[in-house]
């Protein structure tokens, strides 16, 4: 891993918190209160710098952002160095906590005091994209989503009986999806399927394609970072965002 891009925390309050029986972390500004809220749903890794600096960089942009840690209860993968030496914890997180996790942060947003669930979006990356488009299927108070490169298709197992393209029709809010067109894990044609159950549903959602993008082209501290997709998919994330009432 490279160095991660380190957004000042100058004018924010954040660091980390309690969620329920899990920690996580959280930014927002220091001034005012019922600042829109998104939930920042984590990579395979874990809750680790850039994830805090995606909360920090929402946070200068007025949200309130919560990233809760996911994997706390089955184990730290902090100190794991290869996604090979994480798949054994990551692979017993059931979809079920993480919906029971994703609605604890939006009951902590709320007794804050400082979090308007009436304005409550989330986003998420890579293992937290696949995660993205399965909670605005569950939560009915979501505004939005963007999922970054999340997987749409995969094979059901217990903890994971269900994925994006089985709930295209039960999406509870429009969600954005932003894709990589080399994106070695996640092959065109499931995007395509993907693209074909939205439009028949007929919910508002939409992918953007970036041609040419491999997998994690936003994660500017590994050697996938592609800043000129990344900047643009972060300008179409808030603006979809804001389209749907948040800011």
């Amino acid at each position: 891993m490279a160095e991660t891009r380190a957004t000042s925390t100058e004018g924010l309050v954040a660091g980390e918190i309690k969620i329920g029986a899990i920690s996580g972390y959280r930014a927002m500004p220091v001034h005012g209160e019922k600042f829109p809220v998104v939930l920042v749903v984590q990579e395979i890794y874990g809750v680790h710098e850039y994830i805090k600096d995606i909360c920090r960089r929402f946070a200068k942009q007025g949200y309130l952002a919560i990233a809760p840690e996911f994997f706390a209860r089955q184990g730290d993968v902090s100190s794991l160095k290869t996604v090979q030496e994480m798949l054994p914890v990551v692979s017993t997180v059931p979809d079920s906590q993480v919906m029971e996790d994703l609605d604890a942060a939006v009951v902590w947003a709320k007794n804050s005091g400082k979090g308007d669930p009436l304005r409550l979006v989330v986003a998420g990356f890579s293992w937290g994209g696949r995660i993205v488009w399965l909670y605005c299927a569950h939560n009915p108070h979501l505004k939005a989503g963007v999922a970054w490169y999340g997987p749409v298709v995969k094979p059901a197992t217990e903890l994971q009986p269900r994925h994006p393209i089985d709930v295209a029709g039960e999406l509870k809010c429009p969600v954005l999806g932003l894709y990589g067109g080399e994106d070695a894990g996640i092959p065109n044609d499931t995007v395509e399927r993907m693209q074909a159950a939205l439009a028949a549903a007929g919910r508002g959602s939409e992918i953007h394609l970036y041609a040419g993008m491999p997998h994690a082209f936003h994660a500017d501290y590994r050697p996938s970072y592609r800043k000129e997709a990344a900047d643009d998919g972060w300008r179409r994330m808030l603006d979809w965002f804001r389209r749907h009432g948040v800011a």
